[in-house]
């Protein structure tokens, strides 16, 4: 069930000009960043990662939360689940 509202993620994977799958692989190194339960964000301009990341949390058994545009590509929130 989604939050009203959203609570900000606790930390933020700054990804803007690299290009996938670096922004996935920078994601998946500092996931344990959060505790579990909690959300982490990567930013990302790429246009292949608004398919790319929402994957990767499928495979993962990640909770993909939201893609939010931004100024600059976009800030995709994903929830730790384990």
């Amino acid at each position: 069930m989604p939050e009203y509202p959203p609570r900000p993620p606790l930390v933020t994977v700054e990804a803007v000009g690299r290009k996938c799958p670096i922004p996935i692989i920078m994601l998946a190194a500092r996931l344990h960043e959060v505790p579990i339960g909690a959300v982490i964000a990567v930013t990302a301009d790429d246009p292949a990662a608004s398919a790319d990341i929402p994957a990767w949390c499928r495979m993962k058994m990640h909770e993909f939360v939201a893609e939010q545009p931004l100024a600059q590509g976009s800030a995709f929130h994903i929830r730790r689940m384990y």
